[in-house]
């Protein structure tokens, strides 16, 4: 019996409904460039010290004494969160006119009572210098960055469902519409409190929309496109939002104002909902026959061909709903031995995979240069990394990319600590080496770890993996905040993380050039564990059926 993709092949794999699909809907993830990386600019932490009330009456010279030097990353500065007793630095300076003649240091010191002075030199405002989210309150910066990716994580459990209920068009429209409406709202935040509540929603219209719009090209493109879609397609995209973030932030110092500039984007693509379509076959599983035939129509009228007088018969369309309706349980994921490890071990790369990326790209203003540029860098970085990506999946291992670039990018980032202070933009140009590397692995994984489970398990293993990396970002911006330590720590650990994840790859089965697996019994066996199936299943490769033992290929990797 023929499949969706057979019954609608006539319809063909790259006309201009393609096209054009194509195109408006790797536009659609452009704001998600933007979206989730703005806060590197929102909540940068300007440079800052205790602020200093002028009914003093001190002179200049004392002014500049107030403030006590301590070590700090190798040099010595101003500190930015004590300062000298106000009240024995005044009865002092009435004393000694000159304070080069007392020994200040043997002052005591105290907490700054009186709130802080920041620099205006890069921004006018961030929310660290409006809600004042340094020294003792200094966590409250990471956990607005965690905050956004709890927000994803929840994001990525209702997508799905609501994607499945109500439609792929309906929930991207609609979640792109959270997106910009949280956007907004978020300007007129009167405290860090509601700013860090509508982060929380803002990171749930991310996700959704990002998903929506990979669930409804998959599912509207042909299966020559599709890896050439969720690659290049998307990546590229979003790189591009990305990009667009530092040449915006460049020009607006405000975090309001660039807040506001970047959610107005949101509106510009309101008239997208008249030139992209539902899914046809979302509208099957539903029965909503009519309407499916109304796009195939139109999407045949579009490309020139002329729609078969019967598309689907009735034991065809009732297929189509069993596999769309049909599921299994999470349990399976852990059910056997062999599937078991395989979920394992996806979990802790795909985590390990999240830390890496949102780390090294939240960490941009910790990098040697000009802040901008070294973002905008972030961002351009990854288009070679979804072109990279994109030639390893059509031309090579699986396993073997995965594996050779999380490694690369793992030496890369543990060599980091060892570059000279002398020769610091060298380390930032291994910061970006390591971020290309990870950015293709992240790109690689999406198809790899689909590749690996059954069709009856496949949207709960990816989903399951998706939570994973979802509690990766948001542990993410704490690594980061060990830098306040050692300032070379967060790359120490992310680099031997990824190195780990590189060798727990190794441990996975090949995927590439075989069929795709239907049933659990069909899932490739990770090398040394043992099959107890002695039935014998179908391979469909170039329409052939080869049949193979499970027997013959017990301890073996295939």
């Amino acid at each position: 019996m023929r499949d969706y993709d057979e019954i609608t092949a006539f319809l063909g794999e790259w006309g201009p409904f393609q096209i054009l699909t194509f195109l408006l809907l790797s536009l659609s993830v452009f704001p998600n460039g933007f979206g989730g990386m703005s806060i590197v600019f929102v909540g940068d932490i300007p440079e800052h010290r205790c602020f200093i009330p002028g009914n003093l009456n001190l002179s200049e010279a004392w002014m500049n004494r107030t403030i006590p030097l301590e070590q700090a990353q190798g040099k010595l500065q101003y500190s930015k969160c004590r300062r000298y007793r106000l009240d024995v630095i005044r009865n002092l300076s009435e004393i000694f006119p000159d304070p080069d003649s007392v020994n200040i240091s043997e002052v005591e010191q105290e907490p700054c009572l009186d709130g802080w002075v920041y620099s205006k030199d890069q921004y006018i405002s961030t929310i660290v210098s409006e809600w004042d989210l340094v020294c003792n309150d200094d966590w409250k910066m990471p956990f607005s960055m965690s905050i956004y990716f709890l927000g994803v994580l929840v994001g990525s459990l209702v997508s799905g469902m609501l994607s499945d209920r109500f439609g792929r068009k309906a929930v991207l429209f609609g979640t792109m519409a959270v997106q910009t409406s949280f956007n907004v709202l978020q300007v007129f935040s009167s405290s860090w409190e509601i700013f860090c509540l509508i982060n929380f929603l803002i990171g749930i219209g991310q996700i959704s929309n990002y998903v929506a719009a990979f669930v409804l090209g998959s599912e509207l493109l042909g299966k020559s496109i599709r890896i050439t879609y969720c690659t290049l397609g998307i990546g590229i995209s979003y790189a591009c939002g990305y990009m667009f973030l530092p040449l915006v932030a460049y020009f607006i110092r405000s975090w309001q104002v660039l807040l506001l500039t970047l959610s107005l984007v949101g509106l510009m693509y309101i008239p997208l909902w008249w030139f992209i379509y539902e899914s046809p076959r979302w509208l099957l599983s539903k029965g909503r026959v009519q309407e499916a035939e109304a796009i195939f129509q139109h999407i045949a009228k579009k490309n020139g061909l002329t729609l078969p007088e019967v598309l689907f018969n009735d034991l065809e369309l009732e297929s189509i709903k069993d596999k769309n309706i049909k599921s299994f349980p999470i349990s399976h994921l852990v059910k056997t031995h062999n599937i078991r490890s395989i979920t394992i071990i996806s979990l802790i790369v795909w985590l390990i995979l999240a830390i890496g990326y949102y780390g090294l790209s939240l960490n941009t203003p910790n990098l040697h240069g000009d802040d901008y540029l070294n973002c905008f860098f972030a961002g351009a970085i990854e288009i070679p990394a979804n072109l990279a990506a994109w030639l390893f999946l059509q031309k090579f291992s699986r396993k073997l990319s995965l594996s050779g670039s999380l490694f690369f990018g793992g030496i890369v980032l543990f060599f980091i600590q060892l570059i000279p202070p002398s020769v610091s933009i060298l380390a930032t140009v291994l910061v970006m080496v390591g971020k290309l590397a990870n950015t293709c692995a992240f790109t690689i994984i999406y198809t790899y770890t689909a590749e690996l489970y059954a069709t009856v398990i496949r949207n709960t293993g990816v989903g399951v993996s998706l939570m994973a990396s979802r509690l990766g970002s948001i542990l993410s911006p704490y690594f980061l905040f060990l830098g306040v330590y050692y300032e070379f720590l967060p790359y120490i650990l992310m680099g031997s993380l990824t190195i780990l994840s590189a060798i727990l790859i190794l441990l996975l089965p090949e995927t590439n050039n075989f069929p795709l697996p239907n049933t659990i019994d069909q899932m490739q066996r990770m090398k040394g564990f043992k099959s107890a199936c002695n039935h014998r299943y179908y391979l469909n490769t170039n329409e052939m059926a080869t049949e193979v033992n499970c027997v013959a290929i017990k301890n073996e990797e295939i």
